[in-house]
């Protein structure tokens, strides 16, 4: 069984600095930092609501939502079981659900201010049988939820440390020990970064860190099977474009494509990281590399048309971290979010150096 716990506050928060204690009140206008994050933390998921606003959820500084004019922190603070936060989904009821390095919340925008967001436990009969459990690197755990997803018929799915579950609005169901999933190459489904269903129905995941390493795993309604078409065994993204196609970014081996029939890398242009977005125009983006420090990027991000590059880099107002999260907004922005909590949206009908706005808290200091 898989538990966790929160407890619903609304109180300042208070950040010992330097000594100092520093108290911040939400309602600013830009991402302020009070939990104590340092510059390998990141921005790691993102969404844009029905309502309109973003959402970004962080590494150690909880969630945030930004209303188009001021940011709102939610931390432990007022629900939430863990200030890292991995994932992120809106539901069709207007639920945001929010995978944690310590399980799931939700919150639910109807409750009364305090109990906003409540902790969904995830409970089974289900007893793991795989002898694969090394959880060492940093949140690697069997309780964090590194993917949520929403199928069509309005079933949840949680990509955990201990496998995929699915939720049907009432119960948690372990996804492979349905007796009706074909599973010959006995697959566990640990840790997947993201999961995905194409325009043929198919459900993709794209297997993490160890004790992941099970590289592209389709489910095709009947069977799941794995792919490993460049070697990486740790895929990080899958995205669509607009023609169907699918992208997946490995972590080792570079980028490759599924045209619905065949595998190929992508090898139109080296250096750049992985696929992080599909645009509404078809781009595709990609974020870059990350230099040995572990935080400042390496090369900006890049959008590719289908024919070229272009690349945005510091000197376009971008922030000198690596970037971990890429979401567009209804209007065509692209929000990117970097290490050290940096927080940037690209208006594409701006002129050249007035494209990028910078709503991070000291983003760009080392």
């Amino acid at each position: 069984m898989f538990f966790t716990s929160c407890n619903g506050q609304n109180k300042p928060q208070t950040q010992e600095i330097a000594g100092t204690p520093k108290t911040i009140t939400n309602g600013h206008p830009k991402l302020i930092k009070t939990q104590g994050s340092t510059q390998f933390d990141n921005i790691r998921c993102g969404l844009q609501d029905k309502a309109g606003n973003m959402w970004f959820g962080t590494t150690r500084e909880g969630v945030y939502r930004y209303d188009g004019k001021s940011f709102t922190q939610f931390t432990k603070k007022d629900g939430l079981n863990s200030n890292t936060v991995w994932s992120i989904l809106e539901d069709k009821a207007g639920n945001i659900w929010l995978g944690t390095d310590a399980g799931i919340c939700r919150y639910d925008p109807k409750q009364a201010v305090g109990k906003t967001i409540i902790n969904v436990p995830i409970i089974t009969n289900f007893m793991t049988t795989v002898s694969n459990n090394n959880y060492n690197d940093y949140g690697s755990k069997k309780n964090a939820v590194w993917s949520i997803f929403q199928d069509k018929t309005g079933k949840i799915w949680f990509g955990t440390g201990e496998g995929v579950y699915c939720y049907n609005g009432k119960t948690f169901t372990h996804f492979l020990q349905n007796d009706g999933v074909i599973n010959r190459e006995h697959l566990h489904l640990k840790m997947v970064d993201c999961i995905l269903d194409d325009t043929n129905g198919n459900i993709w995941f794209a297997s993490g860190m160890p004790p992941g390493m099970e590289g592209v795993c389709r489910f095709d309604g009947k069977t799941i099977s794995r792919f490993k078409p460049n070697g990486d065994g740790w895929i990080r993204t899958i995205i669509e474009d607009k023609k169907g196609n699918l992208w997946f970014g490995g972590r080792q081996n570079g980028n490759f494509c599924y045209d619905g029939k065949t595998f190929t890398n992508f090898t139109e242009k080296v250096g750049i990281g992985n696929p992080m977005l599909s645009d509404k125009s078809g781009n595709i983006w990609f974020n870059g590399g990350e230099k040995d420090n572990g935080f400042n990027g390496d090369g900006g991000v890049w959008c590719y048309d289908g024919k070229s590059f272009k690349n945005f880099t510091v000197k376009d107002g971008l922030g000198d971290y690596s970037v971990w999260c890429m979401i567009e907004d209804r209007d065509g922005n692209i929000w990117v979010g970097t290490r050290n909590t940096g927080l940037y949206r690209y208006d594409p009908k701006q002129p050249v150096g007035k494209a990028f706005t910078d709503f991070s808290e000291n983003a760009n200091k080392k």
